[in-house]
């Protein structure tokens, strides 16, 4: 009795892993020549970033976290050696016609033999409504140097989910995003890759 239970409670959270996987994220970096890898940052929003709110906080604190995996120190007075101009941007795309609209199907089918008649009816209602929205999320981030203003390193990140599903919820979609992007920082120059 033990054991199924036990391959139960294996099955349950294997499946409840596979949920809340995440999709793969698109990555583009570029660099100078000899990026830094190492030195004071302060976090800010990138000018004319789209989304001003709670969320860019999410995004804001992600980033910071990673430049300090690649051995960045996060600046205590916002006045660092370089700054991270940080920009997030969420789009939905609907991902099919809506079958809410739909009409009620209604069949009906009869039958005679030798033992007697028989007469059935079926309705079929679609109760699936309208299919959830694709959510993209792109995080772009631009390393500066403050002393001359130069951008020293950038790159962009996104990924996709369906409304709805842990992918893209803000605070899961911020860490996968600039984990993806400034992991293995620098990275190589002008090339797209797709991170797992």
């Amino acid at each position: 009795m033990f054991k199924p239970i036990l391959a139960a409670s294996v099955l349950a959270l294997s499946l409840s892993a596979c949920a809340t996987a995440v999709p793969s994220v698109e990555v583009t970096r570029f660099h100078v020549a000899s990026p830094p890898t190492s030195g004071t940052v302060s976090v800010r929003e990138m000018i004319g970033n789209p989304d001003v709110s709670l969320e860019f906080r999410t995004y804001a604190a992600a980033v910071a976290q990673e430049f300090q995996r690649v051995g960045f120190t996060e600046a205590r007075d916002a006045q660092g050696e370089y700054e991270a101009l940080v920009g997030m941007r969420r789009s939905f795309r609907p991902t099919g016609p809506d079958r809410s609209g739909r009409p009620v199907s209604v069949g009906v089918g009869g039958s005679t033999g030798s033992y007697g008649s028989g007469l059935g009816l079926g309705i079929g209602i679609n109760l699936s409504g309208k299919p959830k929205d694709v959510v993209t999320t792109e995080l772009s981030v631009q390393l500066r140097r403050r002393a001359d203003s130069q951008v020293v390193w950038e790159g962009r990140a996104n990924t996709s989910a369906k409304e709805g599903t842990p992918a893209a919820q803000p605070n899961i979609a911020a860490a996968k995003l600039a984990a993806a992007l400034i992991g293995g920082y620098p990275g190589e120059s002008g090339r797209t890759i797709t991170v797992k």
